[in-house]
């Protein structure tokens, strides 16, 4: 009997050696005392080295042949949703200074309050309507531009936007299409300037939106 529990001894022990050490053998009872306090409770098997979950690359996966940046297509619905609510909100503002300094003379009525709501709600809708006009040519003429040069970088926005602004200008004549193609070549200059200042100052570039 005592040969058979030196023997699996043994065994448990060269089993111990060979994975890892002979770690002591504890029973039940032993353990029912012992605290949980300052152990760790994940498993040792669990712990892994914190380099392999720094992510060099991007934490998504893109189909195959995929851009890692939005396209003019998906942009279009921001832009115009965007100009039609800052038109919106520019309008209002203009429509309450309008309507304030035009009817300073009255007193605090319902027919003032009226006048200023109705001023607010017409200039509100009308910049509106204006700007989302404008981002709408603009996107309807970027993506078009895309598809005709199958590229897209800065001369697709110079372009989209010195098109845009002489057909919003198209029904003041020729000098009203003159002045809004400059309008809109200064502006999509600018724009198209601002997006590349990092590449041309040589700086670190910084995060944009798009």
């Amino acid at each position: 009997m005592d040969n058979n529990s030196q023997g699996s001894g043994g065994i448990k022990g060269g089993l111990g050696s060979l994975f890892g050490g002979g770690a002591p053998e504890y029973s039940n009872t032993e353990l029912a005392g012992v605290p949980l306090t300052g152990m760790s409770p994940l498993s040792p098997y669990l712990n892994v080295d914190p380099r392999y979950l720094v992510q060099d690359t991007d934490e998504f996966i893109l189909p195959t042949g995929a851009n890692k940046t939005r396209g003019r297509f998906e942009l279009a619905f921001f832009t115009i949703g965007g100009s039609c609510m800052t038109g919106a909100a520019l309008g209002a503002l203009n429509g309450l200074r309008v309507s304030l300094k035009e009817t300073r003379d009255m007193g605090w009525s319902k027919p003032r309050n009226v006048q200023i709501l109705n001023m607010v709600t017409r200039q509100g809708a009308s910049w509106a309507n204006s700007l989302g006009s404008v981002a709408l040519l603009y996107s309807v003429f970027g993506v078009a531009i895309e598809k005709a040069r199958g590229a897209e970088d800065d001369i697709n926005t110079v372009a989209a936007g010195t098109l845009t602004g002489m057909l919003f200008k198209s029904a003041s004549g020729l000098k009203g299409i003159a002045r809004g193609g400059l309008a809109g070549l200064a502006l999509s200059g600018a724009y198209a300037l601002y997006n590349n200042w990092d590449h041309l100052t040589g700086s670190s570039p910084s995060s944009r939106l798009y």
